[in-house]
């Protein structure tokens, strides 16, 4: 299910190029439109990383705050925004999630959270999406590229009103000041600088203000 269809008009359909197609929300999603909050309970926000050349180690974060504003007829008008607290990493091992938390890495202490806050919205095609803001990480504000497909929307057991993305981006870990790395005897270096973001978001609808 799209949220908006690519349509051309009469008068240019046939001399107008692919490029300049009119984008025509889907009357049967407007309904979509509105303010939600991220369900942590039923998202995961994670990453992958390369370890020593050979393999990939994952882990994710267990505690974040996000909400998004979808607009159904405008899709520029959406925006997101995300706080992850940064001592929640968690890859599964706790020596490794102490490194990470550590200043050779986040320095979780001196900077407790990673935020996002969106600066632009766009349809790419079909149920895929871009999102595009500000990540900030160390104090290190730099932009950010989020590719997003949209599973659909659902109303649940309790009557909530939920929407689903999943989506990803990649970054160079050192553009936001984390470095630290250690040389292998076989060549190479312990941690790759390229990063895998990856965002599985459930989100539910705010009720109407009383």
């Amino acid at each position: 299910m799209a949220l908006f269809n690519r349509k051309r008009t009469a008068d240019t359909a046939d001399t107008a190029p692919a490029a300049t197609a009119v984008l025509d929300a889907d009357p049967g999603l407007a309904a979509l439109t509105g303010d939600y909050t991220i369900d942590p309970a039923h998202s995961t926000i994670g990453f992958t990383v390369r370890h020593a050349m050979v393999t990939n180690v994952r882990g994710a974060f267990g505690v974040y705050e996000g909400t998004l504003h979808l607009d159904g007829t405008e899709p520029a008008r959406s925006t997101a925004s995300l706080d992850v607290t940064i001592a929640s990493i968690d890859t599964g091992i706790a020596d490794r999630d102490g490194h990470l938390r550590s200043a050779d890495f986040f320095d979780a202490e001196s900077f407790p959270l990673m935020t996002f806050r969106s600066t632009a919205a766009e349809l790419v095609g079909g149920n895929r999406y871009r999102i595009t803001g500000d990540l900030t990480l160390r104090d290190v504000t730099k932009p950010l590229t989020i590719d997003l497909e949209f599973h659909g929307s659902a109303t649940d057991v309790y009557g909530a009103e939920r929407v689903g993305f999943e989506g990803s981006a990649e970054i160079l870990r050192s553009d936001w000041g984390l470095t630290w790395n250690a040389a292998l005897e076989t060549g190479g270096v312990m941690v790759s600088d390229k990063v895998k973001l990856t965002f599985d978001i459930s989100a539910v609808k705010a009720g109407p203000e009383a």
